[in-house]
């Protein structure tokens, strides 16, 4: 059982690490792709926007996929995707069409929307069976995911390397390790749901539970604000701050290396304080990095703001996911539920924030964010009736 476990576990962490290096593959090269097809803000907005799509397309779907074919099919499924679009991004390039680069991302927003809430509802039972606090280590190989990423988009993006070949190479690295490591996750998770899951007493009545409802809006705000930074940091420091493309890519390296320092680094304060009180600490400073980056016109300033951006950010989804589990019967679709909130948040309202940003400027765009994460601040009382991790997380 243990080794199985363990083997479930070290998938999972692949998994994670890869979407974050295939998602931050595309964020470091943005600026040069956006002047390679010669698009404005808005018109980025719009290729992003194929992200978006893909994302609604992915979420809408992955509830019943998962029920009718289990985490596994659809995390394969997913995964193959993701590798997959990095190819439409790079072709797109090299014939410089949008649209192709848009589609692009549509196959990488659905197969997120499918994979990542397969592997999360993976790790909350994981976290279930071994009875320590998994999820936040999971999600901090996300951020070491964006971490490498981006630090292979500085190197690339200093020397001039192609973006097609960055990403046909990044593409071809994902496709066997998703190989190989799919058959260590869990064959019949998430298939079959018990008859009326979709009734009063299961999703259905679970749309309308206080403390669910409350839990979604808190991951709302905080996967919105992982989100933003993922899709529009580097833009936002070379265009509003005056940066130029590798120093914007290295910021955003900050930023990632902030969420993975907070996250991997979470166990400690969410056993000695809470899920409340790290869930409102980590609103208010990402709140405030936010501030800082939107009010401060000082590109110093900005840049040491995104590390404060990142930690306040790097709980939010963990910790809501696993509050989501702990907090009543159905565990699994509570789970569920929470993840799409914060999927939906995380990919899908990002790119919207390009229509903002070509009218009032991202720096002003991103008060909606600011606006989000302090609800989260606000709301986070909900998780008072939160038990503390009783046991050390292990990466």
């Amino acid at each position: 059982m243990a080794s199985r476990v363990g083997q479930r576990r070290l998938a999972l962490y692949v998994f994670f690490f890869l979407t974050g290096l295939a998602m931050a593959s595309w964020v470091t090269r943005t600026p040069a792709i956006r002047d390679g097809l010669g698009a404005s803000i808005a018109e980025m907005g719009m290729i992003i926007f194929g992200l978006s799509l893909g994302s609604m397309v992915g979420i809408l779907l992955a509830g019943g996929a998962v029920s009718r074919f289990g985490t596994r099919t659809m995390a394969l499924v997913g995964m193959l995707l993701i590798s997959s679009a990095l190819l439409f991004v790079s072709i797109g390039f090299v014939v410089s069409v949008a649209v192709v680069v848009s589609f692009g991302l549509f196959l990488f927003g659905v197969g997120a929307g499918l994979s990542e809430i397969a592997i999360n509802i993976e790790g909350a039972d994981v976290e279930a069976v071994i009875r320590q606090p998994v999820l936040h280590a999971l999600h901090g190989c996300f951020s070491l995911g964006t971490v490498v990423g981006a630090s292979i988009g500085i190197g690339l993006t200093a020397i001039e390397f192609p973006v097609a070949w960055h990403m046909a190479l990044v593409s071809v690295i994902c496709f066997p390790l998703v190989f190989f490591f799919i058959a260590r996750l869990s064959p019949d998770l998430g298939r079959h749901a018990p008859a009326g899951a979709e009734g009063p007493k299961g999703t259905t009545g679970l749309y309308r539970d206080r403390t669910v409802l409350f839990i979604g809006l808190i991951v709302l705000g905080m996967a919105f604000a992982e989100g933003a930074a993922n899709d529009w940091l580097p833009l936002l420091m070379v265009d509003e701050h005056g940066l130029d493309p590798t120093q914007g890519t290295l910021v955003y390296l900050g930023f990632a290396l902030a969420m993975t320092v907070g996250r991997f680094g979470g166990g400690i304060p969410l056993r000695k304080w809470g899920r409340k009180a790290v869930m409102r600490g980590s609103a208010i400073a990402g709140a405030i990095g936010l501030g800082l980056v939107i009010f401060v016109d000082n590109s110093w300033v900005a840049g040491l703001a995104v590390v404060l951006w990142g930690i306040g950010a790097s709980l939010g989804f963990p910790v809501a996911l696993s509050a989501a589990g702990d907090s009543g019967e159905n565990s699994d679709a509570r789970v569920k539920i929470v993840a799409i909130v914060g999927y939906v948040a995380f990919l899908v309202g990002p790119p919207m924030l390009g229509f903002l940003g070509d009218t009032l400027g991202l720096r002003s765009a991103m008060l909606v964010v600011l606006g989000f994460v302090l609800l989260a601040a606000v709301l986070s009382s909900a998780l008072d009736g939160q038990k503390r991790p009783a046991v050390a997380a292990t990466p």
